[in-house]
């Protein structure tokens, strides 16, 4: 050994550049770790090799469960197995991948959608070691995306199944929406107007500039409501439709052209022309009446005064109207009574014949009778009232006369007392009625001289009653007539009234009923008599309503059949006492009856409660109500079992003796009293 030779190289660069790339891989580590996306990584066997905190704040899988393991295998789901594992495979090939969407569960089950840049990951050689994958968690927007979608759909069905005519057009004034309604109102399919010019090919000339200008300010962002669009239908009706232009804007809030609704008000236009027709020809009712009206308003001023009211009183329909009608019409008496009628008539409580005085312009006093109607305006609202007057002046006697002469030749027996129980009237067929006439009965004590002296209190309770204005109906007053025969009158008290309201007395309007208490009273008696026959028959006899429940059971069919009256009332025939093969049968026989078709001798198996078979013969009889209508029916059966039983026998023993007669072994035959042969058995043959 001489020595050393020490052969050197600069590597300063060399050092630099590592640890540049370290510094650089650093970087990329820590901007990994914390990326604001699910980052992962996998090596070329598809192991993971990179899983950011955002992965595991996303999936709920720590970075330790998942370094080493099979992506694929272990953290997608079976359905998109095959799909990730080709686009990661594409990857590790060089085919990198943008904006692949594929769902992802967390550790505990939740669905995340993700959209997935698949990159491919290259060592310092340029070979590929692996994939890198940069997600997005899209979940949230695919949510918004599937609203978004739902409601462009709902918005579609809304527009397609709406009740009102919608159409759109685009900038150009093309057709872009026609739904039903349109097409049903006017004809023409969708297929026919979509890109077809809506104001060049369905607006009738004369109203195209009108329509043009309304779309092309909605195209401008200045919106229209309730323009009166006129339309012709393809078979040439015309249709008004009441229409709302709305400007259209696509998601960026650019205007796209216009959707316009209507309203089809054709016929709406129609009852307006009517209703305006009718308001006129009730202006002019009003103004040529014969009868006196006049009108106020909510406030009470005059708003209506026709020329009979303007003849009655003097004054002229420019001196009342705008003027307070109880303020400047009506005496002060009655200004109270009068204006309480008008404010019932505006709360909605109209008043007829209202009875007060009315005085002319010269002073005179009329005596007048009021209708006040309600008024309403289109919307239901009280715009005021209407006043129907009517003159009666010299009416009064007349009515009293025509009264009088009611009472006296009324078919029903009328008498009146005063506030004293003293008779005030007595009509002829009170006194046809009772043997008294009307001379032997006025001024006289009613209760005291024609009511028994066992039913005095409870009539004088009445007639008090009445005289305090609390009326009574329908009260059986018994009487006594003066030849001593006891008759029954169904009474109506009525408190008599003179013209300020103040109780005179009471006026009893009556029925005789005698005879009709009488018919009811044998009516009684022969219900009676027949629900004791039926009770106590020999046969079984049950009847049942128009919905089929038994409300008839006497004793023999309880008997028969184990059930009690109270087992079987109220309950369904058919469907409890029958059995099941032979429903359907008793179930026509019984609507038959109760359509008024009976039945005679209907033979069905009837089982008892301890399911023992009873054979029964069935007649059938609707049952009418006292109108003659029907009600029910009722079935009167006989238990023919032993009967049934007994025929079989004999049945039985004919059929065996006629073998036995046929197969004897000597030779057998039979002649009637007139010698012809009626038996020749085979040995005879």
């Amino acid at each position: 050994i001489i020595g050393v030779v020490g052969v050197g190289q600069d590597i300063t660069q060399l050092n630099q550049v590592m640890a540049d790339s370290k510094r650089i891989a650093d970087d990329l580590t820590r901007l990994i770790e914390t990326a604001n996306a699910p980052i992962f990584g996998i090596d070329v066997e598809g192991k993971v090799s990179e899983w950011n905190a955002k992965a595991s704040s996303l999936l709920g899988f720590s970075k330790e469960e998942t370094i080493g393991k099979n992506l694929v295998l272990n953290f997608i789901t079976e359905e998109f197995k095959e799909s990730v594992h080709n686009v990661l495979a594409a990857a590790l090939s060089g085919k990198e991948t943008a904006n692949f969407e594929f769902p992802l569960f967390t550790k505990d089950g939740k669905r995340k959608e993700i959209l997935l840049n698949a990159t491919t990951r290259r060592g310092p050689d340029g070979q590929i070691t692996g994939v890198i994958g940069v997600g997005q968690d899209i979940t949230r927007i695919r949510e918004i995306t599937n609203e978004q979608q739902r409601n462009a759909e709902d918005l579609a069905r809304l527009i397609d199944t709406a009740n009102a005519p919608i159409f759109g057009v685009d900038m150009a004034g093309m057709v872009t929406e026609w739904n039903r309604k349109a097409a049903d109102m006017l004809g023409y399919t969708k297929e026919e107007t979509i890109g077809k010019a809506f104001v060049q090919n369905f607006i009738q000339p004369e109203d195209r500039p009108s329509v043009e200008e309304v779309l092309q300010r909605a195209m401008a962002g200045v919106e229209t409501a309730n323009y009166t669009l006129p339309l012709m239908s393809k078979l040439g009706k015309r249709y008004t439709v009441l229409l709302n232009a709305t400007t259209r804007r696509d998601a960026k809030g650019k205007i796209t052209g216009v959707v316009g609704v209507g309203q089809d008000i054709t016929e709406l236009n129609a009852v307006m022309a009517e209703s305006k027709r009718i308001a006129d020809d009730l202006m002019r009712l009003i103004e040529t009446a014969n009868a006196p009206i006049f009108g106020i308003d909510t406030e009470g001023k005059v708003t209506e005064w026709n020329a009979k009211a303007s003849s009655l009183l003097g004054f002229t329909k420019s001196e009342t109207m705008g003027k307070s009608l109880v303020g400047n019409f009506i005496t002060e008496e009655f200004k109270s009574s009068v204006d309480a009628v008008l404010k019932a008539a505006l709360m909605g409580k109209e008043t007829a014949n209202f009875e007060f005085p009315l005085f002319t312009k010269s002073g005179e006093r009329k005596a007048i009778l009021l209708n006040a109607t309600t008024r309403r305006g289109a919307d239901g609202e009280i715009t005021g009232v209407i006043g129907e007057i009517r003159e009666i002046t010299g009416e009064h006697e007349r009515i009293a006369d025509d009264l009088s002469r009611l009472i006296e030749t009324a078919n029903a027996p009328i008498f009146g007392v005063d506030l004293n129980g003293m008779v005030t009237e007595w009509n002829r067929k009170a006194a046809d009625m009772l043997g008294y006439t009307k001379g032997e009965t006025m001024g006289k004590h009613f209760i005291q001289n024609f009511i028994q002296p066992e039913n005095r209190q409870s009539v004088a309770r009445v007639l008090n009653r009445a005289m305090a204005g609390e009326e009574a109906a329908n009260y059986e007053l018994p009487l006594l007539s003066k030849s001593g025969r006891r008759l029954t009158v169904l009474l109506n008290a009525t408190t008599r009234r003179d013209a300020k309201g103040s109780v005179i007395g009471v006026v009893g309007v009556g029925q005789d009923i005698t005879e009709i208490n009488e018919l009811m009273d044998e009516s009684k008696r022969v219900a009676d008599d027949l629900t004791r026959l039926i009770e106590t028959a020999n046969a079984p006899i049950f009847g049942i309503n128009t919905a089929g429940q038994v409300t008839e059971w006497n004793r023999m069919v309880a008997n028969i059949t184990g059930y009690s009256k109270t087992e079987a009332l109220g309950k369904d025939l058919v469907n409890n006492f029958i059995s099941e093969q032979y429903k359907d049968s008793v179930s026509k026989v019984l609507n038959e009856a109760l359509n008024g078709k009976e039945t005679a001798n209907f033979e069905f198996p009837l089982f008892t409660k301890h399911f023992e078979r009873k054979i029964q013969i069935l007649m059938s009889a609707a049952q009418a109500g006292p109108d003659g209508q029907i009600i029910g029916m009722i079935g009167v059966g006989q238990d023919i079992t032993d009967l049934r039983a007994a025929k079989e026998t004999a049945d039985r023993t004919a059929d065996e003796l006629a073998r036995l007669i046929d197969s004897a072994n000597a030779p057998i035959f039979g002649v009637d009293q007139h010698c012809h042969v009626t038996e020749w058995n085979q040995k005879m043959s």
